[in-house]
């Protein structure tokens, strides 16, 4: 998988001659203007294939190691994690930079498609290909840390985790490019609102009706089934059903965690048993003693606390972030409704914004003025994203490393080793901290290797 593919995918480097990726035999790098001047490599008259942009991979790079500083630190510190309902936290613009990137690659790979048609079935199979490798990752087959086992009942597969929801804004994303865009050449303002009005106008229709279902849609009352009374469980097993619970709606235009139509949606596209079993929303005051973090129900807690929800956003929601993000990233806007598990207009618009200033800055700092070595460690982490996101943030090598244990399983080297920095820290939250940068800056040295190998992992 590249660039072209997902953000999190490192698109090769610019030795294309060099590389050895591991399951792809074509070349689609991203570099967005031709190179003009010939060398002995390329001499005059061949074929030369233009710059690649290095910001690019330094922005994916540093997006992957956001998200697991988030994901592991997060629960040491709360404040860096995802905002439990209404509000941004730094976690929070990890997924849409995520979507971002998709925008900027697609655009970037299929700028020229001489062959529509080709170049849809291109997206298409890739898309597919990314879509199963989430259901595998991330549908629940595999636990994570901290847990010695694996499996899934079909019955509960979660269908859409982050990978699944990247493959479809990739896709859009994608199709937006090959089929909206008009192939003419840009030589003025005029020409610019020519060549890209259909995409802003179908993002705008697309914005308009979801904003439409969010406000407008009616969700009628709606039970669930209780997993567990008073704990945190991600996965269901057979006999710890405790019964049924009604939660009472009735509404239009909620945009709480019990009654709003995003949920509404997942529950009837995806059904209940496939949703995400542990939503955001149980860090709530409502629902966590702890909050904003994880904890024991409160005296009185809603029942809605115990429900299954999708912290991604609904299908309509994920579609906007890949489509707008591709057609309208220069708006800039924030209001006070500002919800990343909804996928609210305004915390689109607000991250994509952030994402593009800082895609800029990074262009300008890494491509026009050619200051690459400050920011290397994350280039090698962007150009092999794809080995760190399902080694490092789908928690399989600390998984496989936990499998070697002395005597019990809590003497493992991670564990240890995590421990062993707390103590030296004199600080739970500190020592994880520090153990989450080490954790950051293996991968970045990890990638390295993989960069100086010419391996490079594709779909």
């Amino acid at each position: 998988m590249d660039a072209s593919v997902v953000a999190i995918a490192g698109d090769g480097d610019a030795d294309a001659g060099h590389r050895h990726p591991l399951l792809a035999s074509d070349d689609d790098e991203i570099r967005p203007y031709p190179a003009s001047s010939p060398s002995p490599q390329h001499p005059a008259g061949a074929e030369r294939k233009p710059r690649r942009v290095a910001s690019l991979d330094v922005f994916r790079g540093l997006t992957v190691a956001m998200m697991i500083l988030v994901d592991d630190a997060g629960g040491a510190w709360p404040g860096m994690n995802h905002s439990p309902w209404f509000g941004v936290t730094v976690a929070d613009f990890v997924m849409p930079a995520f979507l971002f990137i998709i925008g900027v690659s697609a655009a970037l790979v299929f700028k020229k498609t001489p062959n529509k048609t080709v170049a849809t079935k291109k997206a298409a199979i890739r898309a597919i290909k990314l879509f199963i490798l989430g259901v595998i990752l991330q549908g629940g087959y595999i636990h994570g840390r901290h847990s010695l086992t694996y499996g899934i009942d079909l019955d509960h597969i979660r269908w859409l985790g982050v990978l699944q929801r990247i493959a479809i804004g990739y896709f859009l994303a994608a199709i937006s490019e090959i089929w909206l865009v008009n192939n003419i050449s840009v030589d003025s303002a005029i020409s610019f609102v020519k060549k890209y009005f259909m995409e802003w106008i179908v993002a705008i229709m697309i914005s308009a009706l979801y904003v439409g279902l969010l406000l407008g849609l009616y969700v009628s009352n709606w039970e669930f089934k209780v997993q567990t009374s008073n704990s945190i469980l991600t996965i269901p097993t057979p006999g710890n059903e405790i019964g049924m619970k009604m939660i009472q709606c009735g509404v239009r235009g909620s945009l709480g965690p019990p009654c709003n139509a995003v949920g509404f949606v997942d529950r009837v596209l995806l059904g209940e048993n496939h949703l995400y079993k542990n939503p955001v929303y149980k860090r709530t005051k409502e629902c966590s003693v702890n909050s904003p973090d994880y904890g024991p129900l409160p005296p009185n807690a809603p029942d809605w606390c115990l429900a299954p929800f999708d912290p991604e956003g609904s299908f309509t929601s994920n579609a906007i972030m890949a489509t707008s993000f591709h057609c309208v990233n220069s708006l800039r806007i924030s209001t006070s409704v500002t919800s990343k598990p909804l996928y609210t207009v305004s915390y689109m618009l607000l991250t994509g914004g952030v994402s593009g200033f800082l895609l800029l800055l990074l262009y300008y700092i890494v491509d026009v003025i050619n200051i690459k070595k400050l920011f290397i460690l994350f280039q090698w982490m962007g150009m092999n994203a794809l080995i760190v996101y399902v080694l490092a943030a789908c928690e399989i090598f600390p998984t496989l490393m936990q499998g070697f244990y002395w005597r019990s399983p809590e003497n493992n080297l991670v564990d240890l080793t995590e421990s062993l920095l707390q103590t030296i820290f004199h600080s739970k939250r500190w020592g994880t901290l520090a153990f989450v940068i080490l954790e950051i800056i293996f991968w970045c040295l990890a990638a390295c290797f993989l960069h100086m190998k010419g391996i490079y992992l594709k779909l």
